[in-house]
């Protein structure tokens, strides 16, 4: 049987600015990485949070089927949101606790319906503690960020 695991990351220049996203997908068999794949992009003018939510959106977007899959992330905002935050903000009408709109709504809605099809958990790593492929979510976060100011 395989077992999926995606790393994922977001990054930003400037908050709001230019901004990427990365993730890098692994397929494991007896413990041994049969497959992986890296997938990356980057917008112009978006927030740190939105790549963060972006990538994750992305990473099940791949998912040819339904998929059991561990998603892991350096973003407490987006495993404390899916996890959490989530039923309390869709109860109070996309509000939260402080009675302010949730930001990235769109995008939140989207992750739900993603995360719906799928069998998704969530991991939460230190972000730039070395793990390997969470530091390799970053770098392609970063290498498209690059691309654009390097075309800008």
């Amino acid at each position: 049987m395989y077992k999926f695991k995606a790393y994922t990351d977001g990054a930003c220049s400037g908050n709001p600015g230019v901004g990427g996203w990365g993730a890098v997908l692994l397929a494991e068999k007896n413990n041994k990485i049969i497959k992986r794949k890296e997938i990356s992009g980057s917008a112009v003018n978006t927030t740190n949070n939105k790549m963060e939510l972006i990538a994750a959106i992305e990473t099940l977007k791949a998912l040819k089927k339904f998929t059991e899959i561990c998603i892991i992330t350096d973003s407490n905002y987006v495993k404390r949101g899916i996890t959490e935050w989530l039923p309390s903000w869709k109860k109070n009408n996309w509000k939260t606790s402080s009675k302010k709109e949730v930001k990235n709504r769109k995008l939140w809605e989207e992750l739900e319906e993603l995360v719906n099809n799928n069998k998704v958990d969530w991991l939460w790593v230190k972000g730039h503690a070395g793990n390997i492929e969470n530091e390799r979510a970053d770098f392609l976060a970063r290498e498209e960020i690059n691309k654009i100011k390097l075309a800008g």
